[in-house]
């Protein structure tokens, strides 16, 4: 796990995780539970999660949320793509995204993404016209779920229309 990783979910400085890897500062008794928490093996409900998303039938991948490396995809949302799941899990699907993307990842925020209740967002996207992981014209969902190290993800479904729960933006 990298340490800009690790600072992201515990909410430190990436220069304060660098000095307690190399011993020169101790973690807080609070920080030192958190990394262990982190750090443990992932339980059952994640991947739970995990099979439910490489089962599903619907055009769909989970990401990390902070970094957006890519953590299962569904058979429909990897017939798309020209590299399988297997070699772009763990990386970063960002350089992927196209302009309708970026511009919501900037309005999360504003629009209660990272607030305490669940929110889901819906937004028109076009094309990205890239090779290896093309992304369609058309309704995508975010879904923002709670990890078991604390962290979160983003389950991103492509959608003919919007759930009643969604707030449609764009």
């Amino acid at each position: 796990m990298k340490q800009s990783h690790v600072a992201d979910l515990l909410g430190v400085a990436q220069a304060t995780v660098s000095r307690w890897e190399a011993g020169g500062q101790a973690p807080s008794p609070e920080a030192h539970a958190a990394l262990r928490r982190l750090l443990a093996p992932r339980p059952a409900a994640d991947a739970a999660l995990k099979r439910l998303v490489e089962a599903a039938s619907l055009p769909l991948h989970l990401v990390c949320d902070a970094t957006h490396a890519l953590l299962a995809a569904s058979p429909a949302r990897q017939a798309r793509w020209r590299k399988s799941a297997a070699d772009l899990a763990g990386r970063s699907l960002w350089p992927f995204a196209s302009a309708e993307i970026q511009a919501m990842e900037a309005r999360r925020e504003a629009l209660g993404w990272f607030g305490p209740e669940p929110v889901a967002l819906a937004f028109w996207t076009e094309a990205n016209r890239d090779a290896v992981v093309p992304i369609a014209p058309g309704l995508t969902l975010w879904e923002r779920i709670p990890l078991a190290d604390g962290g979160m993800a983003r389950l991103v479904s492509t959608l003919a229309r919007p759930p009643a729960h969604a707030t449609l933006v764009g």
